[in-house]
């Protein structure tokens, strides 16, 4: 048997208690329940913290402290998430379908246990009784308050009820979206005269049917050498026109619910829309300020998009010898690779050539190390779900003290998740002694990274460190347990990482035997990204203002609205496309939040500054690990990045990173 078969069978033992198999598990080890078991440990999870709730409210108020309620408040709940969200992670990723199935199904009964928790007067009473003894209880009690206000704990009885129904109805239409994308198992035939210009490593590793044609699928390894290289016009737009379909009509429908649901909650809970119950305890307040930060962004970047599209125009009349052709919305990955060849002199073949994939994970997690002061040990003795997956714990270097456990989940597979997340499944408490937990989930290809690629894995790794380093005194704030809108910051920072020459200086010591690092691809890397920028942005313009319309005061039906607002822009909608069926981000925790992504950028670049020249500064390394990534949400998040720059936060960096106009580091 090898090593993923004798750690499957050793789980297949007697059932236990959930408090002796998570107390039985080594240090960094993550719970795997059987399938058969996962609903008996799911009851005792819930009882458990049941019975956290019914001793707190026997709790006289005038006893009601930050010992006597935040703290076990924070184990219980420390606790809970452990076993809620650990079961989530294996819902996303385990083989065995039956495994997932019983995990999302706990995931169901927890969340509305949750919910309920979350409503009960009683317990919102103690929390609102405690007095903080200092910043910290106080930042954590706001956010705990907030918690309880957010599921109605503040309505009248019969309203009460009604939202927790509403709660439990959009958890499980949420699930059932994410598993639609996740399990489609859909593979378009392509004979190899339709996949010209696709590299011959990447037709190799399509499976082929009984014509011999190739079988191209919707994981990323798959889709986007396809798109970005396959010559025939027809095969992409095919591949596209699939791929945004991938959700089905099921998922049409389920965000049409949803939208009307959230209506529905926002109304019930005294908001004008969703978007305004939402945004309210975010950095933003209120979504006027999305709104208006939107159309800044939507301004600056339209004059970009135009010319970028121009550009393709006229490189696609070269290719085709049609001095008329428009740029269609498949043509636009393909002829954007050309023109960044063509005028950069950069082949992305040759950036996936330059970093081959293991020894580019060993190269990122050594640039982490000497920035952040921490030493990262593979853990071959935890029990992983996949063979493919690698645990390593993390080490402080000054003291030599072990901190936490990170798993790299980074390879596609069947009924795996489609995109890339850090999930978190263990959360810091300096309190009571939690080393926290969290696990990479990628789809890259296992022969190298290109450019986008390399910067998903800094992007990805930054959720990582953000969530392992924590250091917070509650599991309530720990790791990326902040505001929505910041919650990427520390990981669009950390992007810049990949690309920047004191790094990959890096490169040649960690592997020796590795091609040399040319500095002068690298250089042309960060010229090629400046192209480009115009026609991203616009795009996330485009799902940042859906998402608010989509969330706004007047309930509307999902895709009329999408081929509206898409239909306004200059590639237009594609007929018969079906994107607000895939997109899961507004169905998930993002709904009236996906502008965080550039709100949170702002910061992020912005902090990136403090830098300057040398990017392997590890003064600066340290000071942004002991102010940003070790405090969580436990001190407010603009006053976190107000303390690491010693000013207060400007968005230059975000308007000339969004415009072409960053400077390229050399």
């Amino acid at each position: 048997m090898n090593r993923l078969s004798l750690l499957v069978a050793a789980a297949l033992v007697a059932p236990s208690t959930l408090a002796a198999d998570l107390g039985s598990l080594p240090r960094g080890g993550i719970l795997q329940a059987p399938a058969a078991d996962v609903p008996r440990l799911c009851d005792e999870a819930a009882a458990k913290i049941k019975a956290t709730v019914a001793e707190l409210q026997k709790l006289p108020l005038d006893q009601a402290t930050p010992a006597t309620v935040l703290k076990p408040w924070s184990v219980a709940s420390g606790e809970l998430v452990e076993f809620w969200w650990g079961g989530g992670l294996i819902a996303n990723v385990h083989p065995d379908e039956k495994i997932r199935q019983a995990n999302e199904a706990c995931d169901l009964k927890l969340s509305e246990t949750m919910n309920g928790v979350m409503q009960d007067a009683a317990l919102y009473a103690r929390f609102k009784a405690v007095k903080p003894a200092d910043a910290i209880d106080a930042e954590t009690l706001k956010g705990v308050l907030a918690e309880f206000e957010d599921k109605g704990v503040n309505l009248p009885p019969k309203r009460r009820a009604e939202a927790a129904k509403l709660f439990a109805r959009l958890d499980k239409l949420q699930q059932d979206f994410a598993r639609n994308v996740r399990e489609n198992k859909q593979k378009l035939a392509f004979s190899a005269a339709e996949l010209k210009g696709v590299p011959d490593e990447v037709l190799k590793s399509f499976k082929q049917d009984g014509k011999g044609n190739y079988l191209v699928g919707f994981d990323y390894p798959e889709y986007l050498p396809v798109m970005e290289n396959a010559e025939n016009g027809e095969t992409r737009r095919k591949l596209q026109y699939a791929y945004t379909r991938r959700g089905g009509p099921k998922n049409l429908a389920i965000l049409h619910e949803v939208a009307n649901l959230r209506k529905q909650l926002a109304t019930l809970m005294g908001y004008p829309s969703f978007a305004a119950w939402a945004t309210r305890n975010n950095m933003v307040g209120k979504p006027e300020v999305v709104l208006g930060f939107l159309d800044k962004v939507k301004h600056t970047v339209t004059e970009v998009e135009k010319r970028e599209l121009a550009d393709l125009a006229q490189e696609k009349a070269r290719f085709t010898g049609d001095a008329k052709a428009r740029i269609e919305r498949w043509d636009q990955a393909f002829y954007e690779r050309r023109v960044q060849k063509a005028r950069y002199q950069i082949d992305q073949a040759e950036v996936r050539e330059q970093f081959p994939t293991e020894p580019t994970i060993a190269w990122m997690m050594a640039v982490t190390s000497r920035l952040y002061g921490v030493e990262f040990r593979p853990n071959t003795t935890l029990a992983v779900w996949h063979d493919d997956v690698k645990a390593y714990d993390v080490f402080d270097k000054a003291s030599g003290e072990y901190r936490s456990t990170f798993y790299l989940d980074l390879f596609p597979r069947d009924g795996k998740y489609k995109h890339a997340a850090a999930f978190s499944v263990r959360q810091a408490s300096t309190l009571v002694g939690n080393t926290p937990i969290s696990t990479l989930v990628t789809n890259f290809s296992r022969k190298g990274f290109d450019q986008e690629e390399l910067e998903t894995l800094f992007h990805e790794f930054g959720h990582i460190m953000h969530g392992v380093l924590s250091r917070t005194r509650y599991t309530l704030n720990a790791g990326t347990n902040t505001k929505r809108d910041f919650v990427e910051a520390p990981s669009q920072m950390y992007e810049g990482w990949s690309r920047n020459p004191a790094s990959l200086a890096l490169w040649n010591e960690i592997c020796p035997s590795c091609k040399p690092i040319d500095m002068k691809l690298v250089a042309k890397m960060n010229e090629a990204r400046q192209f480009g920028q115009g026609t991203k942005y616009a795009r996330q313009w485009l799902y940042a203002a859906y998402d608010m319309a989509l969330a706004g005061p007047i309930p509307q039906d999902p895709l009329k609205l999408w081929k509206k607002m898409e239909g306004a822009t200059p590639l237009g909608y594609v007929k018969g496309t079906e994107f607000p069926g895939t997109f899961g981000h507004i169905v998930g925790g993002y709904a009236a939040g996906y502008y965080g992504y550039m709100w949170s950028e702002v910061l992020a670049l912005d902090m990136r500054t403090a830098f300057g020249s040398n990017f392997m500064d590890p003064a600066v390394g340290l000071r942004f690990r002991q102010t940003i990534l070790e405090n969580g949400s436990q001190v407010a998040e603009m006053d976190l990045v107000r303390q690491f720059l010693g000013r207060e936060p400007n968005s230059e960096a975000f308007f000339k990173e969004i415009t072409g106009q960053a400077e390229v580091a050399r």
